[in-house]
């Protein structure tokens, strides 16, 4: 097991630990969630749960535990792509947002030459993660894509709830639309993406942004995005989704934190919840991809049907027998690499294209 996927295992057993056991509870005697995990996934799940444990949970006092695991994930940068780090002011009374620059050249092309450009955000739960760490996949990213990548380090919970984010993710958009001419960026081909907690953060920056001209998002990439905080609260899943890495627990902890009220009531702020929305109308386009046992399965699910159903193309990949950041922990097996081939086509496809 390499160090990468050691750090996602354990980070995944960290907020397993008592969800799971009340899970498993109510299922029949000889129920194993195992049995429901695609066989080349296995060995990840089991040692996922061979390291949860009592005093897991994700909560205040292991965050910063769970902080220095997904840090971990990370590595050095790769030494051929060149990033930089730019500040970006947000206004008002919010401190400037730090967004790593991937793959820029320097000098922009002349004589019209664009890129297409994605504006990633990490995940990590609202709550843990950070746009440094995910710097080596996002390198590898822009060079197979021949693209520009902006990731940016926004505000994690619950030092700063969901307005804060939400207004560094914009910020580094705006400034992204602002700095195309700059950068060699065609603002026509600009793409959002995020897995987990940045998927949900790409969805809310759509949503955000669909209102401004200025802002154009040609797509969205949402990577088992984090949509809904009724999950786990108000809205329990059917065993076994949910029992192998991300839980119920560690998402009522994530959401109360990210929303600074408890989730799943009717005083959740539907500005802060994409699964909230009422109007879908005028988003981009979507890929939305989830494993069939992932906590988010049945949001993801919906959130892609609403999707469609307002007239606008999304395409939906589940995959059987996954759970939450497989194609992190297992990303050597067949059934990783399939999904990251079919979310990479679907960048392609994407980046390619113009409004």
């Amino acid at each position: 097991m390499t160090r990468r996927q050691f750090a996602a295992g354990a980070l995944a057993a960290m907020v397993s630990g008592s969800a799971l056991a009340k899970t498993a509870a109510d299922a029949p005697a000889s129920a194993d969630p195992l049995w429901f995990v695609d066989p080349d996934l296995r060995p990840e799940a089991r040692a996922i749960q061979a390291m949860a444990g009592p005093g897991s949970d994700l909560t205040r006092e292991t965050l910063p535990m769970v902080r220095r695991t997904m840090e971990a994930l990370g590595g050095q940068p790769l030494p051929d792509v060149p990033v930089r780090r730019e500040s970006v002011p947000v206004g008002g009374e919010h401190p400037d947002v730090a967004v790593y620059v991937i793959n820029e050249r320097s000098p922009p092309p002349r004589g019209g030459g664009t890129r297409p450009a994605i504006l990633h955000l990490h995940g990590g739960g609202f709550v843990a993660g950070s746009a440094r760490a995910s710097l080596p996949v996002m390198q590898a990213l822009a060079r197979r894509l021949d693209c520009l990548v902006v990731s940016v380090e926004y505000r994690l919970a619950p030092e700063t709830t969901w307005r804060g984010s939400i207004a560094d993710t914009y910020a580094a958009l705006s400034w992204l639309h602002a700095q195309a001419g700059a950068l060699g960026v065609d603002p026509a081909r600009v793409v959002v993406m995020g897995e987990s907690a940045g998927g949900g953060h790409a969805s809310l920056l759509a949503i955000a942004a669909r209102q401004s001209p200025k802002l154009p998002i040609a797509f969205q990439l949402l990577v088992y995005p984090m949509l809904d905080d009724r999950t786990g609260s108000t809205r329990m899943p059917a065993f076994p989704i949910g029992t192998i890495g991300w839980t119920a627990a560690a998402n009522r902890f994530a959401w109360g934190a990210f929303l600074g009220t408890e989730p799943g009531g009717s005083a959740v702020p539907s500005a802060a919840v994409p699964a909230r929305l009422e109007d879908m109308a005028g988003l981009p386009p979507a890929f939305v991809g989830v494993g069939s046992i992932d906590l988010f399965f049945e949001e993801s699910v919906v959130y892609a049907s609403r999707l469609i159903k307002a007239g606008i193309p999304a395409e939906l990949v589940v995959v059987p027998g996954a759970f939450h950041g497989f194609d992190v922990s297992a990303s050597a097996t067949p059934v990783a690499q399939r999904f990251d081939a079919a979310r990479t086509e679907a960048l392609r496809r994407a980046l390619q294209s113009r409004a």
